[in-house]
């Protein structure tokens, strides 16, 4: 059986150029924020992945009079992916379905953000769950690359 810290080890190996901080995996992108939301939104829908929704958090705040650098929140999910992590532990559901944040950091560097599956199983403390675990990460690194690709 493998092992959370396995599991860990083999995100950071997937080949993603990216950073994780406090359960939260960043992966830089070489297109706006726009462009980065639209390739990732285009990813997920070719991959049968069923985006809920798209909050433009930039524009909301604009409306109120308050200036936010370019941010996107995308919320996506698939049955056959959240439900066996449910399975594991129902309270990971307060977490489903995923969201990827799309935004530009104060020196306009561009970002996808998602959480680590490594982080929500030890925050949700997913045991027996190991092999479904690896197999969300590699996708949610999967689609983040391909986002972020040229």
């Amino acid at each position: 059986m493998i092992k959370l810290s396995q599991i860990a080890l083999v995100m950071v190996f997937i080949g993603l150029p990216a950073m994780a901080a406090d359960g939260v995996v960043n992966v830089q992108s070489p297109f706006s924020v726009e462009e980065t939301a639209d390739r990732l939104n285009n990813v997920l829908n070719n991959k049968g992945m069923t985006v809920f929704n798209r909050v433009k958090h930039s524009e909301a705040a604009g409306k109120v009079g308050i200036q936010l650098r370019d941010t996107e929140l995308i919320i996506f999910g698939n049955p056959k992916a959240g439900s066996p992590l449910m399975k594991c532990q129902q309270s990971i559901a307060i977490d489903l379905p995923q969201k990827a944040l799309v935004w530009a950091d104060d020196q306009s560097k561009v970002w996808i953000s998602y959480n680590d599956l490594s982080y929500l199983a030890k925050r949700h403390d997913l045991s027996g769950c190991e092999a479904v675990i690896a197999k969300v990460g590699k996708a949610l690194a999967g689609i983040t690359k391909a986002a972020v690709t040229e």
